[in-house]
């Protein structure tokens, strides 16, 4: 049940702090005074739509809280759970805090939440019915759902939720998966000549990188050749008329040094120094002459190097890569997509399995659901008609008609309900019900709900609409028999409905310079007595409206 609520700076709410008891809790006032907006800020912590135009002029954001006692309640411990909030199984504090930008932060006790969690939570603790929601009559899902919580199908569609969405996902992959497949079909030939052609390339690491060095020298064999040969022929050609070799040069220095080393001994090293030179010159030529022979001018390799750099150039290009190490990760990858393709396929026949096994427990499922649906919605159809005809439709005629449909989370059945006010020819009841007629029914749904389902708050936003008289004075006792086992808040115009409740609550404005408030205040006995005359006479409080209002409040006492 909602303890209490706290609004700061919405709208035309400057500051309220209120409590609410138990029970069937009046909320009246003139048309105006602001009953919606207080009805607002109560959405709004519920996780209603926000709007900049929600923060009024005080401040720049508005705060909202609702205080909720709770009791066991499995389904709102598991969304707790699920979030890693803190869970006492006794009080739910709900805030919204909403800036002028229109962006919101939700909290639920103390903790920060997405929005999507608070509204989860906020259909675990107040139901609000608004004298719009009789469009809800049209709304097989919510026709269904009230069928559903009468016969106790709770375990059985929470088997079928899970079994649907089961098998959806697995069509879901099986789609995905059969799509892939085609796409390697189409694709297969083209992947199979890829690869082949690059496994019978023989591929490696570094290769093209070797071509190319080699390439280099081929292309280039003679120049080499000629200038190694040059090399060899300064250090040991010939000696001719204009001079002589680098080692007979060496060896004649190294002698004329060491003759003179006995007149001047530093020429003794010098002698020693010129000999390691003419050693190491001798290693350089032995190199250079190895060099020389090992150069090869073979234009057959020259051009074997060339069509197979040109070959490994394709490859690059043809698959858009920048090394040869990449063109062997593509030939990797297309050789996994061929293997995938087995997998795939494998995989497909194992969901087509199990797609069939699922769909026959989905069955099975859907079929429960339907003969318990059917069993009881005689039962469930005879209690509502009654529950309409206790409201001034004594002819009322209310039946469930359950039709086949395709599998889905809630089963297998299409429902429709059908009414008549005049006891013939039965129609589907979102076509056929007035406004009057509609207000009634969907209370005794709403009443139905409340007694098959966990409901702790049940708001009801002015749905004796269109209802007046004894029907409405029959409306306030059921509502009345509502709240003695929830809490019931019933927002009316009708005096013979505010006339019921335990607790009274009036909204009203104020003035205060050039700013109006909306306020809302607990009556006394006087103040309701006062409130209830105004409900049957207007602005105008008569006695005989006191007199009436004091006979309405004795004969609910």
């Amino acid at each position: 049940m909602l303890k209490s609520l706290h609004v700061s700076n919405y709208v035309l709410i400057d500051s309220l702090d209120i409590s609410f008891p138990g029970g069937l809790v009046i909320i009246s006032g003139q048309t105006g005074a602001g009953k919606s907006i207080l009805l607002g800020s109560l959405s709004l912590a519920l996780g209603a739509k926000s709007e900049p135009s929600m923060v009024g002029e005080s401040r720049d954001n508005c705060v909202v809280e609702a205080l909720f006692e709770v009791g066991p309640d499995p389904i709102l411990e598991e969304v707790f759970s699920a979030n890693d909030l803190p869970w006492d199984g006794g009080t739910v504090l709900l805030r919204r805090v909403l800036g002028k930008s229109g962006r919101s932060r939700c909290f639920v006790n103390d903790e920060p939440v997405k929005l999507a969690i608070l509204q989860q939570m906020a259909s675990r603790l107040v139901d609000i019915h608004s004298q719009h929601q009789t469009m809800l009559l049209s709304d097989k899902t919510f026709q269904l759902g009230i069928l559903d919580s009468y016969a106790g199908n709770g375990e059985l569609l929470s088997g079928c939720r899970k079994s649907y969405s089961a098998l959806q996902d697995m069509k879901a992959e099986l789609l995905s998966i059969t799509a892939k497949i085609q796409t390697s079909v189409r694709e297969r030939d083209y992947n199979q000549a890829a690869y082949e052609r690059l496994e019978g390339a023989s591929l490696r690491v570094g290769e093209l990188e070797e071509l190319e060095a080699e390439h280099r020298q081929l292309a280039n064999a003679e120049t080499i050749r000629e200038n190694l040969f040059g090399v060899r022929n300064i250090l040991d050609g010939e000696q001719d008329e204009g001079g002589c070799n680098a080692d007979a040069s060496l060896r004649e220095s190294i002698r004329l040094l060491s003759r003179t080393s006995s007149f001047i001994p530093a020429c003794g090293p010098l002698s020693e120094r010129m000999d390691s030179v003419r050693v190491e010159l001798e290693d350089i030529l032995s190199e250079v002459s190895a060099m020389e022979s090992s150069v090869e001018v073979s234009p057959g390799r020259l051009e074997q190097v060339e069509d197979r750099m040109g070959e490994l150039y394709d490859l690059m290009k043809k698959h858009s890569c920048s090394s040869i190490e990449e063109v062997i990760a593509v030939r990797d990858a297309l050789g996994e997509t061929l293997f995938d393709t087995e997998e795939l396929e494998r995989r497909r026949s194992d969901l087509q399995k199990a797609i069939e096994k699922e769909s026959e427990a989905l069955g099975k499922i859907c079929e429960a659901l339907h003969e318990k649906r059917l069993r009881f919605s005689k039962e469930f159809s005879r209690a509502i008609q009654d529950s309409i005809r206790s409201l001034e439709l004594d002819k009322a005629l209310f039946d469930v008609q359950l039709l086949p449909s395709a599998p889905s989370p809630t089963g297998s059945d299409a429902i429709v309900f059908r009414f008549s006010s005049t006891g013939k020819n039965p129609q589907d009841i979102g076509k056929c019900a007035s406004g009057g007629e509609a207000s009634r029914i969907m209370l005794c749904l709403k009443a139905m709900m409340a007694r098959y389902t966990m409901m702790p708050s049940l708001v009801f936003d002015e749905i004796d609409t269109g209802v007046s008289g004894s029907a409405a004075d029959k409306m306030g006792q059921m509502i009345c028999s509502m709240g003695r086992d929830m809490q019931i808040f019933a927002i009316t115009h009708l005096p013979q409905v505010a006339a019921k409740g335990s607790a009274h609550y009036l909204v009203s404005k104020r003035d205060e310079g050039d700013r109006t408030y909306t306020t809302i205040s607990l009556l006394d006995e006087g103040g309701r007595l006062n409130e209830i005359a105004r409900m049957l006479s207007g602005s105008r409080i008569t006695p005989q409206a006191l007199s009436n209002a004091r006979a309405l409040l004795s004969e609910n006492s």
